[in-house]
């Protein structure tokens, strides 16, 4: 089954701009067919995004991306899972827990770097279940730190400087991808450029992915240059990995540029949960 879909966006469940039912509605003013949301770490919205889905006509796949240790900026896209009391509920709790235990830190190492704003206005404009460094970003923008939110991470929220001092629960990959794998789900790997892995070690890694379950490779996303997509691509045949796209989509005001994709896709394998 070939649709035209995004596979790779965010909601105010966790540090997206739109409600769950608002970023249905927009993906469906683009044309989309099928839409799968993924917030960080937790499942929250996908109810609400799922109703809205059925009255607007628009598929929408459950999807959730996943942070694994092993590496910076290392995450697992699950597809297709079933809700209620299973391990990746549990481990999505875990995750819940430890951002919330992060936001303290975030506030302190920002307070020790002369940056006085308040935590209750972050989790003002946070408003959900997962309190992210974006929505610290948006606080420093608004009080004038900063001028973008990628300055803010430049200058503060993803130096050596806070990733030494500020650290959250993290999974294992192997845990990540077993958990969605029980839930009935289908796993990926996420935009692989951002680890900053060398050729062979992320070739290495896809391989010990694929052993685990990984289903995946997300082959298509805005940021990569064409030598990167054709890699993903190639890996992707390699290991017999199917191969997803998506925007990365937050919202202009988190994320300034990056829009909604269309991307003709064959997604008849994520249709299929447990084969």
């Amino acid at each position: 089954m070939t649709a035209l879909c995004d596979l790779h966006t965010h909601t105010t469940a966790s540090d997206g701009q739109y409600t769950p039912a608002e970023l249905v509605g927009l993906a469906k003013q683009k044309g989309l067919s099928v839409l799968a949301v993924t917030d960080h770490d937790t499942v929250a919205g996908l109810g609400e995004a799922q109703r809205a889905g059925d009255a607007l006509g628009l598929r929408v796949i459950r999807g959730v991306e996943l942070s694994a240790k092993e590496h910076h900026n290392f995450h697992i896209l699950g597809y297709g899972f079933d809700l209620g009391d299973t391990g990746l509920a549990r481990l999505c709790e875990q995750f819940r827990a430890g951002r919330d235990e992060r936001k303290y830190r975030i506030i302190d190492f920002l307070h020790e770097n002369g940056v006085n704003i308040d935590l209750v206005e972050v989790e003002a404009l946070a408003g959900g279940e997962v309190i992210a460094r974006p929505h610290f970003a948006q606080v420093l923008v608004r009080r004038g730190y900063v001028s973008t939110n990628r300055e803010a991470f430049d200058r503060y929220l993803d130096t050596p400087e806070f990733r030494q001092k500020v650290r959250r629960f993290k999974a294992a990959a192997k845990t990540c991808v077993e958990a969605v794998k029980a839930a009935g789900g289908r796993a990926a790997l996420a935009h692989p450029y951002q680890m900053g892995l060398p050729d062979d070690e992320l070739d290495a890694l896809t391989a010990q992915l694929k052993g685990w379950g990984l289903d995946a490779i997300e082959c298509f996303y805005p940021q990569y240059t064409p030598e990167q997509q054709r890699l993903y691509c190639r890996l992707a045949e390699k290991y017999g990995l199917h191969q997803t796209g998506g925007s990365d989509f937050h919202g202009e005001q988190v994320k300034p540029g990056v829009k909604l994709s269309a991307l003709s896709m064959e997604i008849g394998w994520l249709l299929e949960p447990g084969k």
